[in-house]
């Protein structure tokens, strides 16, 4: 009696695997490419579903939906698929308004997963503005890039870094740490991939290797900064009590979300986002010490005028790729929509035009007098020869 059950229990069992077996093997195998197609009005782009022989055991029915019908026309809006029937099919997408948009599936069954199978299309007025926009954001990216080195070159050359807030250091290495912990996380981490494609299943990660690049040698280039200031005459100045402050209040708010991450409360991927927006916070801020250092010295020696000029030039190029962007898709909402990115650039280039005005305006015949602890003249540095020198 024993041994009946045991035979039963491993029939049982054996029959299981079979049917599951035999379900993945008529499973219907499809996949459609490019996923990423960009079209001109009037303008026609191919994309190509294939269904996989053998893997069909039933008829049914493909179905494409738009969701902006006015932006594209699409041909066939459906197909029917059988078991002996055609595998390849062109897929024909033909641009009609500007704008954004995404193609799914249904299928006529519901044992056929359709959710790999959708198309995001971008339909632009004219294809000399995307290379334009191509050519303008890697001209910002070398710009932004190059700012960093006009002050290292000057402290360098000064043996000095008087003149540089250290609060705007602090701050600068912080959230540049935290903008390089967000791309390589989204980057490079699996886990942290999968978490962001279950949660935006046709969206595309938001992060590229030119952001990796770009965040970890600004890290490198502001941590040589710093270091510059242990060896080179730097006066009585120091990181205030106030940006140590906030400093301390980011460091906390960071070991809690990362506990958050660590006890499964939060999603780490919630937690990078939390860290790009103590980013965002430090880009409202950081440029503040230096502005106000300035007006109580009542001159910018010290401070690189080629860091503002490289970064008002990376700043000025970025808001116009948002708005060629934005007339070329019809795409105005990511700019007046979501004003976040394109606020934060007009805000710095508002800085760097406030540190122009310092420099060639306010403070241009300026001689400005170091002091030692003791408030003994030490040495007269003139704002004319400075310029000259940078």
């Amino acid at each position: 009696m024993f041994t009946q059950t045991i035979e039963r229990i491993c029939y049982s069992i054996l029959v299981l695997l079979v049917l599951s077996a035999n379900g993945q093997n008529v499973t219907p195998q499809l996949s459609i490419s490019p996923r990423d197609i960009t079209v001109l009005i009037d303008e026609t782009q191919f994309a190509y579903l294939n269904v996989e022989s053998g893997t069909v055991n039933e008829n049914f029915t493909l179905t494409f939906t738009k969701q902006h019908p006015e932006l594209v026309d699409i041909s066939p809006s459906y197909v029917d698929i059988y078991p002996d029937g055609q595998k390849d099919f062109m897929i024909c997408i033909v641009g009609k308004s500007p704008g954004h948009l995404e193609i799914t599936s249904n299928a006529t069954s519901r044992d056929i997963r359709t959710n790999h199978i959708f198309l995001r299309v971008t339909v632009a007025n004219s294809r000399p503005l995307i290379v334009l926009s191509e050519v303008v954001g890697w001209i910002y990216f070398v710009a932004w890039s190059v700012s960093f080195y006009p002050q290292i070159y000057i402290n360098f050359k000064r043996k000095s870094v008087v003149g540089l807030n250290f609060d705007f250091l602090a701050l600068n290495i912080v959230g540049f740490f935290m903008y390089f912990l967000f791309n390589a996380g989204l980057f490079w981490n699996k886990y942290i991939q999968e978490e962001y494609f279950a949660r935006y299943p046709q969206g595309l990660n938001p992060v590229l290797v030119n952001d990796v690049v770009f965040a970890l040698h600004a890290m490198v280039a502001t941590i040589v900064t710093i270091v510059q200031c242990y060896f080179y005459e730097r006066a009585e100045q120091r990181v205030s009590n106030i940006a140590r402050i906030i400093l301390g209040v980011f460091a906390i708010c960071v070991v809690i979300f990362a506990i958050l991450g660590g006890t499964t409360v939060i999603h780490w991927l919630d937690f990078l986002y939390y860290c790009s927006y103590i980013k965002l916070t430090i880009t409202l801020i950081k440029y503040i010490p230096q502005a106000v250092m300035n007006y109580r010295r009542k001159s910018t020696v010290g401070w690189s005028i080629g860091n503002i000029l490289l970064d008002f030039t990376g700043g000025i190029l970025s808001m116009l790729q948002m708005l060629l962007n934005g007339y070329n898709y019809d795409d105005w909402n990511s700019i007046f929509g979501d004003p976040t990115k394109f606020g934060l650039g007009l805000f710095s280039v508002l800085f760097d035009i406030l540190f122009m005005v310092q420099h060639y305006g306010l403070y241009r015949d300026a001689e400005y007098v170091e002091i030692d602890g003791d408030d003994n003249p030490q040495v007269i540095v003139d704002q004319e020869q400075h310029r000259s020198e940078i």
